[in-house]
């Protein structure tokens, strides 16, 4: 029996504590967004709902390990807490090239990446640990995962990441406001997805093995 039944099972196989915590923080974040008449950020709420949807369908095919679940939880509260939760313009928080006083523009100092780095670096490294384990429950159960998994793994939190990158510069299109950025914005957004998903690979390598022995 795997983690997720050990700990008891809430809606499609979720644990109980990320669904009754994580659930209303998130409802919550696109409520706010829709009283700021935040287009942006309800577009993103939007996509939520479809992203859970997909989860949903492979976690039911994968078995996504608890850790991941979370991992991936959190990843949509920070995001949809960035584009929503305000910060005073005159709190010295806010990094010099932030587009809108929120806290995906906050830069505590000039040596440390901004909350948006952080997100887009944390997110990544959370969806090629999903890869992961989507990668290695297709594996013979005989066969120990390797540098081979984490690198497909890798490749594929990347491209998720480039996706991304593809659905903010389709915001700035149709939408006559967004808190995106500028292409130096886009290139350090390609350089945290990629930090975040090559960390991935490495805890997945000195990991291996563990989840399928858990199964």
């Amino acid at each position: 029996m795997d983690a997720i039944s050990q700990q008891g099972r809430a809606f499609f196989g979720f644990p109980r504590a990320l669904v009754f915590s994580a659930g209303p923080v998130l409802l919550g974040l696109c409520v706010l967004a829709l009283r700021q008449g935040n287009a942006e950020f309800v577009a993103y709420a939007l996509a939520l709902v479809i992203e859970v949807g997909l989860v949903v369908v492979l976690h039911r095919r994968v078995g996504f390990s608890s850790g991941t679940l979370w991992c991936l939880a959190v990843w949509a509260v920070m995001h949809m807490a960035g584009g929503t939760v305000g910060i005073p313009e005159d709190s010295g928080l806010l990094d010099e090239h932030a587009t809108k006083p929120v806290l995906y523009g906050v830069r505590l100092h000039p040596w440390t990446p901004r909350y948006d780095q952080i997100v887009h670096a944390f997110g990544f490294f959370s969806a090629t640990l999903a890869a992961w384990e989507g990668v290695v429950s297709f594996m013979a159960r005989d066969r120990r995962p390797g540098i081979g998994q984490s690198l497909v793994a890798t490749l594929v939190g990347m491209g998720l990441g480039a996706v991304n990158e593809v659905i903010e510069f389709v915001m700035t299109l149709v939408l006559p406001e967004t808190g995106v950025g500028g292409y130096t914005n886009t290139g350090w957004d390609l350089v945290s997805n990629t930090v975040g998903a090559v960390a991935a690979a490495v805890v997945c390598l000195v990991w291996r093995g563990d989840r399928r022995e858990a199964g």
